[in-house]
């Protein structure tokens, strides 16, 4: 992403959006659950009953965002378009 910025009255520099790239929300959900992964593979053989918690909540978060992965291969990129416009659109009147 380029940057750009700009100054206002009192002089403060300000970073402006020049470029929206549509797959970075890809890339960080990768890079989630790359490491969600990681985390259960280091956590997994040292787990006791503190761990417990840790253990239950990230596998809990994996398993939610498989979910979420298979759902957004299932329905396809038109028809998640149109999901995620919903969502935005609720999103904004409901604030």
């Amino acid at each position: 992403m380029s940057e750009e910025f700009v100054e206002d009255k009192d002089g403060m520099k300000i970073r402006k959006l020049a470029e929206l790239r549509t797959d970075t929300a890809k890339e960080y959900e990768e890079a989630m659950l790359k490491r969600v992964e990681e985390f259960k593979e280091e956590k997994g053989e040292k787990s006791g009953f503190n761990d417990f918690l840790q253990n239950t909540f990230f596998k809990a978060f994996s398993a939610a965002l498989d979910l979420k992965v298979k759902a957004d291969e299932a329905l396809g990129e038109e028809n998640l378009k149109k999901v995620h416009k919903i969502l935005d659109n609720v999103l904004l009147f409901g604030l």
